[in-house]
């Protein structure tokens, strides 16, 4: 039986995953981006979500948090969790939503807002011609 105030390894892993997607969203807001839509459900028959979506610009955010972080194994790297993420990333891409995907590493340098300021320009750029 677990102790009331010990979190589990998944509590863990989920806590770390969600203050990665909150510090995202607010370097997205700190660099006057639009906020996305948080737990964004994509295909409803499938349950499948993004951390966060720009649905009409179709764009996906995905914060890689289980790559050796948090606490232990992730879901996303047993050979299930993998399977089933690339099938929800193809999934996603053949309906037309551009998936941008970003490690820890990524959201720290600030990589990853400039990745998404770039592809929301693009797409609106598409939407103009």
């Amino acid at each position: 039986m677990r102790e009331k105030n010990r979190a589990t390894i998944k509590e863990v892993q989920a806590d770390y995953k969600h203050s990665l997607v909150r510090g995202l969203l607010f370097d997205l807001k700190a660099a006057k981006l639009p906020e996305p839509v948080t737990e964004f459900v994509f295909m409803e028959d499938r349950d499948f979500r993004f951390d966060a979506a720009y649905p009409d610009e179709k764009i996906a955010i995905e914060v890689e948090g289980g790559t050796g972080h948090g606490g232990g194994k992730s879901r996303h790297t047993t050979p299930e969790g993998f399977r089933r993420d690339c099938e929800k990333y193809n999934l996603a891409q053949s309906m037309g939503w551009n998936v941008q995907r970003f490690p820890p590493s990524m959201l720290r340098d600030g990589t990853a807002v400039a990745m998404v300021r770039r592809a929301l320009e693009a797409r609106r750029k598409e939407k103009a011609a």
